[in-house]
């Protein structure tokens, strides 16, 4: 927790002096390297029935406030870094009503309970009872409400036992749906199985999340893409569209932008986790199995040293 906090403030530059005052040597090499990167910018994605801003968190992690475009409401997704949240509620002057939680591990529910203490009287939704400050606990196909969004809750079991993606809709709307993936999908990757099994996470991408509309935006928990991309690239050297998106990704992280959202129907273009049925997939692995296949790939993966160029 120590260095998330120091090599967090480095990355967002201040207090960095600090940061490298106090930390050990190891910590001060983290940080100097992060210093001469790109500081993450925060971006606004807008449609007619939603508006989704993505807030840099800690080193690579993402929070998400989501709004309701007719009503002014609210609701923020992981919000690790709670005072980031209360500026951009007053920012865009909406009423926040809602955390979702998409599972218990620190960086993304750790700042459920500062949240409640800025902001008294949040729903707070999350799949597991390990959730910080939960105080509703779902399950999957469970629906709520933010405003005149509709969103489902997808039980996506894998990374962790009580992980949750949410999906998003509104009735007679024509702009694409968003769904929030958390730890289990990420652009170009998928969480690794620290509690789970590689039949529960082909389920969760291949079933449930695959089984959303192509057009869907995939925001996920992390900015992984560069170094997925390169993993991907390794499972499937000759895929262009791996190339093309790899290539767009570091321009986009050279400039602090960030490479989400995607979409459903691009990853089933790139992502490996997603593409297990593949042919060119399985013979990396030598696999004739989807299910198979993903055990391999993220045991591939696991110890994969990533390009550093």
């Amino acid at each position: 927790m120590l260095y998330r906090s120091l090599v967090g403030s480095a990355c967002t530059l201040l207090g960095a002096a600090t940061a490298f005052k106090l930390a050990p040597v190891e910590i001060q090499a983290q940080a100097a390297v992060l210093l001469h990167t790109a500081v993450r910018k925060s971006s606004l994605v807008e449609q007619s029935n939603m508006r989704v801003e993505l807030l840099p968190a800690l080193t690579d992690n993402y929070m998400y406030l989501l709004i309701d475009v007719d009503t002014k409401e609210a609701a923020i997704v992981d919000p690790v870094e709670p005072i980031k949240v209360v500026e951009a509620v007053r920012k865009h002057g909406v009423k926040l009503t809602t955390v979702l939680t998409t599972h218990h591990h620190w960086d993304h529910a750790g700042g459920n309970e500062k949240m409640l203490k800025l902001m008294p009287g949040l729903r707070v939704y999350g799949g597991d009872d390990r959730v910080d400050a939960i105080t509703k606990k779902v399950s999957h196909s469970n629906n709520l409400k933010v405003g005149s969004l509709n969103i489902k809750c997808l039980f996506t079991p894998c990374h962790t036992t009580g992980h949750i993606c949410y999906y998003v809709t509104k009735d007679k709307s024509t702009e694409p749906p968003a769904v929030f993936t958390g730890d289990t999908l990420f652009v170009a990757g998928c969480g690794k199985f620290f509690e789970g099994t590689a039949e529960q996470m082909h389920k969760a991408l291949i079933d449930i999340l695959g089984g959303l509309p192509h057009e869907t935006r995939v925001y996920c928990g992390h900015e992984y893409t560069v170094s997925n991309l390169k993993f991907a690239r390794h499972v499937e050297p000759d895929n262009e569209d791996i190339k093309n998106k790899l290539a767009w990704a570091k321009e986009k992280c050279s400039n602090g932008e960030p490479t989400i959202p995607s979409t459903l129907a691009e990853e089933f273009t790139f992502n490996p986790f997603m593409r297990v049925k593949e042919m060119s997939v399985q013979d990396h692995v030598k696999q004739t199995s989807s299910i198979e296949t993903m055990r391999s790939l993220r045991k591939e993966k696991d110890s994969f040293r990533v390009p550093k160029e």
